[in-house]
């Protein structure tokens, strides 16, 4: 073997060797690929359900990524952040995943622009303006970018967001619009939108939602629900289901969504949704248990009292309660409050409003996992209660300074203008928002009438007393959640959106992931659950420490160096001397 390697180098064969050994390492490398992931938090790491995602394309998957050129520091690093998620992605999708990056109507004349822009915003992506460099030794114009991407696969397309799910303080000004958490956050949700976005595209079947009505619940048209059927409507096949009158609620629908209802539930409509959540079905509940709108805040106070519903017993069998309260919560949003009255004009003054919490993740779970604050008004506290085989998990709850009022409780505007005793936010985490998860007993186990298993027995669907496979429910203990805003000017507003001060709250996110969470069983929900730790400077420390270091990296370098000198012409000289 010696004497083989020693012919191989002495002769002239290594060369042409050499080059076939780094062809064929070249090859391998293109061919198979892997890396070493050495962050915390896996960070460059995709999810298995990701990967399983990419591995099973059939076909080209394009896209276009929109945070390109001149733009501001905190946008060049989402747009790196992107394009190294993305260079991982065509390392499992392969040729299958094309991608590129492009400033929107580069090129093009003013009015071929306008177009553009036009398009991109009636698919839902929100512009914001941003000022730009246009040549060197010039000053700054305005520019408009997209911090978004469209996905296209064959010919349908997919937009994405990317601040989608992020408290934005002004969509059209990006001077204030995000904070480094939430630019943190939005970094830490790249690879769940990506990879939800093509697995929406290429599923070969679409879950059905069905929403439900009968019990006074917003119908289908009404302004303040427009965004819930928007949005169900872009990621899922709906349809709607009139508890009241339909003998029965199919097992077909994936999941059901009933959002306030204003009527008292039936002992027969809690069967039907009794039976479905027996048969498979999922239920995302929406919840006002109080009778207090934001609306009759312009009469300067109102009484809020419990909204009898007759559905608290189903709940409670379940594992849920909502309590007959109403939460206060020092982190709250702000509202429009006249303060005084000069020359005529109202005075007024934004302050913040305890009832209208501004509301956090409860857990870990990958629903809420890297979510902003979802905006509430008038919630209700809930307790989760003993139930057999049923898993409870927190999804919302308030901050660390928060309280509850026993109703009926009297809430006034000109409270405002007063302090509040801070003693009083005494509690933390109160829980507005629970999933319950598990094998569910029927509340009608002992108790159906004949009729209602006639009316089964109809339809020859058999009565269960208990689940076929462990079920999924959701009780948000606030409505208006998912209720939006209606502008006098634009219309309705996007679920989550302070109609006053423009300030966009992440509840149709929030919305849309329970609701996926529910419909969808092969979700890829794993991916929302990466966190990305921001490690931030010590401002203070910095400040305290800033000569010392300042030291440390110019002065001692250069004493290093001279110690070195120093050391080395003594013992030169010492070697050298006789």
């Amino acid at each position: 073997m010696k004497r083989i390697f020693e012919n191989i180098f002495n002769g002239k064969i290594w060369l042409p060797m050499l080059v076939l050994v780094l062809i064929l390492v070249n090859w391998l490398a293109g061919v198979y690929h892997t890396s070493i992931d050495f962050t915390n938090e896996k960070r460059f790491t995709l999810s298995p359900s990701t990967k399983t995602v990419l591995r099973n394309l059939d076909s080209t998957v394009d896209i276009t990524v929109f945070l390109a050129g001149d733009i501001k520091s905190e946008f060049k690093k989402l747009s790196n952040s992107t394009a190294e998620l993305l260079a991982n992605f065509k390392n499992y999708g392969g040729q299958n995943i094309q991608y590129r990056f492009e400033i929107p109507g580069e090129g093009l004349d003013d009015s071929a622009k306008a177009k553009v822009f036009e398009s991109l915003i009636n698919m839902g992506l929100r512009p914001t303006n941003q000022k730009v460099q246009v040549k060197e030794g010039e000053g700054k114009d305005q520019r408009q970018i997209f911090p978004g991407a469209v996905v296209r696969y064959g010919d349908r397309s997919f937009p994405i967001d990317l601040l989608q799910g992020q408290v934005q303080k002004n969509t059209f000004n990006s001077d204030d619009i995000l904070d480094k958490n939430s630019l943190n956050s939005a970094e830490a949700l790249l690879e769940y939108k990506f990879a939800n976005a093509i697995q929406k595209l290429t599923q070969k079947e679409t879950p059905v939602v069905a929403y439900a009505y009968g019990n006074g619940e917003p119908p289908y048209g009404f302004l303040p629900v427009n965004d819930v059927f928007r949005t169900l409507g872009e990621n899922f096949i709906v349809d709607t289901v009139n508890i009241r009158t339909q003998p029965f609620i199919s097992p077909q629908y994936n999941a059901v969504v009933i959002v306030k209802p204003l009527n008292v539930f039936t002992d027969e409509d809690k069967f039907k949704l009794d039976q479905y959540v027996m048969n498979g079905g999922r239920l995302l509940f929406f919840i006002d248990a109080l009778f207090a709108e934001r609306d009759s805040l312009q009469n300067g106070d109102q009484i809020a009292y419990a909204r009898d519903l007759n559905i608290g017993d189903l709940l409670f069998r379940y594992g849920a309660r909502i309590n007959p309260d109403l939460v206060a919560d020092k982190h709250s949003d702000k509202i429009p409050v006249i303060v005084g009255n000069v020359g005529g004009q109202d005075q007024k003054q934004w302050l913040p409003w305890p009832f209208f919490p501004l509301l956090q993740p409860g857990s870990e779970h990958p629903i809420v996992r890297n979510q902003a604050d979802v905006l509430g008004q008038f919630a209700n506290s809930i307790d989760t209660v003993e139930a057999n085989n049923v898993k409870k998990t927190i999804l919302l709850s308030t901050s660390l300074n928060s309280y509850t009022m026993q109703t009926p409780a009297k809430v006034a505007l000109n409270s405002l203008q007063t302090e509040d005793d801070i003693s009083k936010y005494s509690r933390k985490n109160i829980p507005v928002g629970v999933l319950l998860e598990g094998k569910f007993t029927s509340l009608f186990a002992n108790r159906a009438s004949q009729a209602q298993l006639d009316t089964l027995a109809a339809y020859n669907i058999p009565f269960l007393r208990e689940g076929k496979d462990n079920g999924k429910i959701i009780v948000i203990s606030d409505a208006d959640i998912v209720v939006n805003q209606v502008s006098e000017v634009v219309g309705p507003l996007p679920m989550g959106m302070n109609k006053e001060s423009r300030i966009q709250y992440a509840n149709k996110d929030f919305f849309l992931t329970c609701t996926e969470y529910l419909a969808n069983n092969n979700n890829i929900l794993a991916a929302k659950g990466k966190d990305y730790t921001l490690r931030l400077l010590d401002m203070q420390k910095v400040s305290s420490e800033r000569t010392l270091w300042q030291v440390i990296n110019i002065a001692l370098p250069v004493l290093l160096v001279c110690i070195f000198a120093a050391v080395f012409q003594w013992r030169r000289k010492r070697k050298y001397t006789k």
